[in-house]
Parts: structure tokens; C-alpha cells; sequence
């Protein structure tokens, strides 16, 4: 019997759907889904075993191409990391979790050239902007981190057996966090069951209180990070050890969604590039435009096992941050659908970074 064609599901499955918590659904939609490379492995091969075995069910089903941040060894994260997995969102309307977005065709864009001269200069000077931007307020008692973001995926989706990629419209993200991450509240269209969002505070649902770590960042987590660049780059190799597909590959990933959904105080924030300008293989990718539409200049690296670039785009003049993507640039078939170079795996674009007084509130209000 088929799967109700309404509703989105990822190549794993969905037989710990019971699990799925609030918190889980706060993970980043495609790159910032953290915690979770070994254990979405482990499912993916079972689930691909089952396809070649003729075990996996008809219906529609969807798997997005990149490749999830790593679990770690908490119990109460391991829970979410397997509710992240199997969380459905809805398609063409109706069912759970999609908030009745549409899908369309995957997302595609030009390759920008990549050269790794001048990597480092850059990162000097962006490390430099930020050094010398606008301060940051520091989070005070009661108050909420605001990000604010455009982002979109490509999944391949299955329909009754036959499967070809597809994606969500570009829409709006909206989360709030406070300085401890035991508050927040979360509205993604392609997340939440409503438009009103849910809340993100803990205890989740299964009474746990994840402790917050370099892949789950908290604002007082962060304000404690060194500034060293060396010294912080080691602590990044040390703590995700055997996670992703490369020490390297990791490290980069990982100061990556730091500068996305989270609020870097900023001599930390200015630190984060210089030590990403340590690591071996970054390189410049000289045009690249984020979710919004800017055009930039991006400092990226290849995934030499995915084959895809993850990028973080800058502005050419003033070197802010505007968002990342995940740009497919070797050829691969997943799920026996062809990924072919130009295929964007996942863009963010950062519109909003602010403090607000409180939790839904947004700095024009």
C-alpha cells in the first residue's frame, strides 16, 4: 500500500517518528542540521540495503543530498538526532510538517571559478570587517537572540517508486533564542506544522536538556570560546574528532554554522576566520550568490567524498557575511538519481541578526 502522498519523509525512514522533539526540528534545514553524520550513515545504508533487497516501501519520499552534521555521543542529542532524521515535511499541501509548501525543480546555479590563491587574504580582511564593524551587544538577562534567514534545499523526492529531484520554494526562517538556549521558538514553513512556529525551549518532549557544544552553540557557550585562532582551531579539531568525511572537512563545517544560526560574540566572531584561513584546502570561489540574490565572493572547500563545495559568501566591498550554500561540483548518483555539478544542495542567507526584548519579537517591533 502506498505512503500517504502528502507527506515528506527522508530516505530513513520513518520508524522513530514517535521520537521527534521540538528541539530536533531547531536543527539548521540542510547544512545546519547538526549532530547526526554517523547515525544518518548508519540509516542510510539500511535504507539503501532495503532498496536493492525491493524491502522499501512505494509512496512519496524525499532524502536531501547533504550531508548532515556528525552525532555525538550524548543520549539526550542522540534522541534528537534520530527524530531530525525521520521529521517529515509536507508536500503540494496538506499532511504533517511541511506547512503546505510546494516543491519545484531542483535548485541549479553557475559553478563560480575556485582558486586557492588569495584565501587567506581574504579571510584577513573579513576577519578584519568584522573586527572593525558595528558592535555587537552582548545578550542580556531576558533578552533573545534573533536570526532571521532565506533558505531552500534540493531533495530527492520518490513517487511511487520513481524518483527525480525537486525542491521547496526559497521561503523565510525565523528563530529566536535566549542567551542559554533554554528558550526559543522556531517558525519555518518547511518545518512546522503552522504558521505560528513552536517552541524550541527545553526540556524537549522527552525531558531532556541537551548541553550546549561547538555543533549546538548557546550565546554564554559561546562568550567562553577562546580567541586564540590557533587555540580555537584546536579545540574544533579535537572536539569534533571523527566526525564528517575529513578532520578537515569538519573544522571548516563546523566554524560554518557558527557564523550562521548563532551570535558569535565579536572578538570570537573575528577569531572564527582567521582560524579558517589554518585550514588546509580553502580555497576562493570568485562569484557567488546567496539565497537572497546578492552577489559575492566566497571563501569555500570541497568535500572530496561528497563531491560538493560548501561556500560562504561575503560581500565584495565590504566583506559581510551574507550567507553559505552547498554547490554540488562532481558529478554522483544518489538514491539512483543523478546529482549533476551546479545542483545547489542547500542555500541561507542571513537577513536578520539582532537582540530583542523578547521571545516572537522581531527588531521592527
Amino acid at each position: 500500500m502506498n505512503a500517504n502522498p502528502s507527506r515528506q519523509r527522508p530516505a530513513e525512514g520513518d520508524e522513530s517518528a514517535p521520537l521527534l522533539s521540538r528541539t530536533a526540528r531547531d536543527l539548521p534545514p540542510g547544512r545546519h542540521q547538526f549532530h547526526k553524520e554517523r547515525l544518518m550513515a548508519q540509516i542510510q545504508d539500511m535504507r539503501e540495503h532495503e532498496e536493492r533487497t525491493g524491502a522499501a516501501s512505494s509512496g512519496v519520499r524525499t532524502r536531501r543530498l547533504r550531508l548532515p552534521r556528525p552525532a555525538i555521543t550524548l543520549p539526550a542529542l542522540a534522541v534528537a538526532v534520530a527524530a531530525a532524521i525521520v521529521g517529515g515535511t509536507a508536500l503540494n499541501g496538506g499532511g504533517s510538517g511541511g506547512g503546505g509548501l510546494a516543491t519545484g525543480p531542483a535548485l541549479t546555479t553557475d559553478l563560480g571559478t575556485a582558486s586557492p590563491d588569495g584565501a587567506s587574504r581574504l579571510l584577513d580582511r573579513v576577519s578584519l570587517a568584522a573586527a572593525s564593524g558595528e558592535a555587537r551587544p552582548e545578550v542580556g538577562p531576558g533578552q533573545f537572540v534573533y536570526i532571521e534567514s532565506r533558505t531552500a534545499d534540493t531533495f530527492v523526492q520518490t513517487v511511487d517508486d520513481k524518483s527525480s529531484l525537486a525542491s521547496h520554494p526559497l521561503h523565510t526562517r525565523q528563530v529566536w533564542h535566549s542567551a542559554d538556549r533554554t528558550e526559543g521558538w522556531l517558525i519555518d514553513p518547511a518545518v512546522n506544522d503552522g504558521p505560528e512556529g513552536e517552541t524550541l525551549s527545553l526540556p524537549d518532549e522527552q525531558g531532556n536538556t541537551p548541553v550546549p557544544n561547538l555543533n549546538g552553540p548557546s550565546y554564554d557557550y559561546l562568550t567562553q570560546l577562546t580567541t586564540d585562532p590557533d587555540q580555537l582551531l584546536a579545540k574544533i579539531y579535537e572536539e569534533t574528532e571523527g566526525m564528517g568525511n575529513s578532520p578537515d572537512q569538519q573544522a571548516f563545517s563546523t566554524i560554518g554554522d557558527l557564523l550562521g544560526e548563532s551570535y558569535p560574540p565579536a572578538p570570537l566572531y573575528s577569531a572564527l576566520f582567521k582560524a579558517a584561513a589554518k585550514i588546509p584546502g580553502v580555497v576562493v570561489v570568485d562569484d557567488a550568490v546567496d539565497a537572497a540574490g546578492r552577489d559575492g565572493i566566497a571563501v569555500a572547500r570541497l568535500d572530496e567524498t561528497s563531491g560538493a563545495r560548501e561556500e560562504w559568501i561575503f560581500d565584495r566591498k565590504t566583506h559581510v557575511f551574507l550567507g553559505e550554500r552547498d554547490v554540488q561540483v562532481e558529478p554522483v548518483t544518489k538514491y539512483g538519481v543523478e546529482i549533476a555539478p551546479g545542483t545547489v544542495n542547500h542555500t541561507s542567507a542571513i537577513i536578520t541578526r539582532a537582540i530583542v526584548d523578547g521571545i516572537r519579537q522581531t527588531p521592527s517591533a
